[in-house]
């Protein structure tokens, strides 16, 4: 009888090298170069490498189907052109809810993400998840060709952007005009951008984000909640600013570092750097605060 073949062993170096690859060079053969070091084989590399990315195959937490809410593919105006986006409200509440943006990661508008708008809008708000690759094209089916696009991007135009998406939720006749948005990653670094831009926005949450210039903090109206990976060294780097930043600006603001896991824990797509614990008690604490604040 034949031994099944036992599971790759992904070393925090390999999560690291991976997290460099996605973030910082863009260089795949550099990566999968380092990564066969650390695995000992090109084979033992091949069979690693998917492993800390997403798997778009993943089932979604709250199916497209679901009873309880209403999406669908939308346009609407952006800063200087047509945005995309996907719109889910919930399906049967009688009064005006609040309105959440929920800001993908940079790998664009995939079905993570959507997933994540209908848990958004399962917990009673109207929930809309932008395409910012919209004005390059929209978001690519191929991930990798999705990320070499975020280089491309203009970031004034993704901040005039995500102002126009503010606007265009506080009109929404469905929901009682107040605007909180929650981002992931590229999207968290955007959620603390539109803070600084939006005077409208009442509530911002921030998944391992990269945080804004200290010197633009004053300019943030909105209550902010940051939560951070304890392993996520290169977005850690700017914690401490940030805090002084906003104590010497007043800005209402909660942070919480969760020890031992890495930067993406809250993405259920990716297996090896999901943490179940850390994402459900970062989840339940952003659904409270955004129910506080968006009330």
């Amino acid at each position: 009888m034949t031994e099944p073949a036992a599971k790759p062993v992904i070393t925090q170096a390999m999560i690291d090298a991976y997290d460099e690859y996605t973030h910082l060079t863009l260089d795949r053969r550099r990566f999968m170069e380092q990564l066969t070091k650390l695995a000992g084989s090109g084979a033992a590399a091949a069979a690693i490498a998917p492993m800390p990315a997403a798997n778009s195959a993943k089932a979604a937490i709250v199916a497209e189907n679901d009873p309880r809410v209403k999406g669908e593919d939308i346009t609407y105006p952006g800063s200087s052109g047509e945005m995309k986006g996907y719109l889910v409200k919930p399906a049967n509440r009688s009064d005006k809810p609040g309105m959440v943006m929920v800001v993908h990661e940079n790998r664009g508008l995939n079905p993570h993400i959507r997933d994540v708008a209908r848990r958004v809008a399962v917990e009673g708000f109207v929930a809309l998840a932008p395409d910012f690759l919209s004005p390059l094209g929209g978001t690519p089916t191929d991930e990798d060709r999705a990320r070499d696009m975020f280089t491309n991007l203009d970031a004034a135009q993704v901040a005039a952007d995500g102002v126009a998406t503010v606007a265009y939720l506080k009109g929404d006749k469905d929901g009682n005009s107040k605007v909180g948005a929650v981002g992931f990653c590229w999207g968290g670094g955007a959620v603390n951008t539109l803070a600084v831009h939006s005077p409208d926005l009442s509530a911002a949450v921030a998944y391992y984000g990269m945080q804004p210039k200290a010197e633009d903090v004053p300019k943030i109206k909105a209550a902010l909640l940051l939560h951070y990976a304890g392993l996520d060294k290169r977005i850690d780097a700017g914690i401490d600013a940030y805090k002084k930043a906003l104590d010497a600006a007043h800005v209402e603001y909660k942070v919480f570092i969760y020890d031992g896991v890495n930067h993406a824990f809250n993405n259920d797509t990716s297996a090896a750097r999901y943490d179940k614990k850390a994402a459900d008690l970062a989840w339940g604490r952003t659904v409270a605060f955004l129910k506080e604040k968006l009330a």
